[in-house]
């Protein structure tokens, strides 16, 4: 009898396509979820009949509870070498294998340029309203050379940030509790004296830092209070790492010119989710690793991971 594997949160319907999944065919029966499992009782019904699980990046939490209402789960995949909502002890406990898979640092960093380009030119404003017969210019745009951009954290996609934003000619400075400024003379940028320094003194700020308990909450209404009234503030980390609250309060007072958000509280947000009508916020839903090369490097390298698991010597074990 052929095992049954559930890839979950193919929104676009393109886990079977962009890779080949023919080498499982005589082994593994692949079904698609096209829209996502909220809530473990819904997991717990969806997949009581599979036997693998491919899972995005972090958006499924998968608790020692849940593994335990699924007997027949003996694999998951999760994309990345990293995953923070998988119990491993409960899995390890239940005889659950746990792989992950490669993950290119590149799109996130093109979106958070696409996030803040988007919103130093108004691009969305002006194209709405030149589409619906509206003003002709409307916004001023916000220049880039010359001014500062500050990011929080300068690892493998902050670093790669910091170099297109000196290719804009732009002053670069970074923090982090751990940076050090060996560190920010390496990749060209000034290290800030503080947070709040960093905070008070960026025209535009971008978050890279990983979420943990130290960086959780980082952002809070203190901390944005220092931004400049005319500072845009782009988060394509972790939602919570920025209090959305605050984040929420600050754009409808015009306390800040606006900001650029890809990862929220709760995924997919709700219908009636403040942050989907919050003015002055450019807004996308959570595409920062959604890329046709990393989805092929997710799918191809989760098609790996089951053959070697069906082989009886998994690769690419987590934790």
């Amino acid at each position: 009898m052929r095992l049954r594997c559930a890839v979950l949160d193919d929104f676009q319907k393109v886990a079977t396509e962009v890779a080949d999944w023919s080498p499982l065919t005589d082994d593994v029966e692949v079904v698609s979820f096209g829209t996502h499992l909220d809530g473990e009782d819904s997991l717990a019904g969806a997949l009581a009949d599979f036997d693998i699980v491919v899972t995005l990046r972090e958006r499924v939490p998968f608790p020692g509870s849940l593994i335990a209402r699924l007997p027949r789960l003996k694999l998951i995949v999760a994309s990345g070498m990293r995953n923070s909502v998988i119990d491993y002890a409960a899995a390890e406990e239940h005889g659950v294998t746990v792989c992950g898979t490669a993950s290119s640092s590149t799109p996130p960093v093109e979106l958070t340029w696409a996030l803040l380009l988007g919103l130093a030119r108004g691009l969305v404003a002006e194209s709405n309203a030149l589409r619906s017969g509206g003003p002709w210019q409307s916004t001023v745009g916000a220049d880039l050379h010359g001014r500062r951009l500050g990011l929080l954290g300068l690892g493998k996609i902050g670093s790669r940030v910091a170099r297109v934003g000196l290719a804009f000619g732009m002053h670069v400075s970074a923090w982090s509790q751990n940076l050090t400024e060996e560190r920010a003379d390496e990749v060209g940028v000034e290290l800030a004296p503080s947070r709040e320094d960093l905070l008070a003194s960026s025209d535009f700020v971008s978050v890279h830092l990983a979420l943990s308990d130290r960086t959780r909450g980082l952002l809070g209404p203190a901390e944005i209070a220092l931004l400049k009234p005319t500072a845009y503030l782009v988060n394509t980390s972790r939602a919570a790492i920025v209090d959305q609250a605050a984040l929420l309060a600050a754009l409808r007072e015009g306390r800040i010119a606006g900001a650029g958000v890809d990862v929220f509280d709760i995924e997919p947000l709700p219908a009636d989710h403040p942050m989907r009508t919050a003015p002055r916020l450019l807004a996308t839903p959570h595409l920062g690793y959604v890329s046709r090369a990393n989805y092929a490097t997710y799918y191809g390298q989760a098609v790996e991971n089951i053959r070697a698991f069906l082989a009886g010597a998994p690769v690419r074990k987590l934790p």
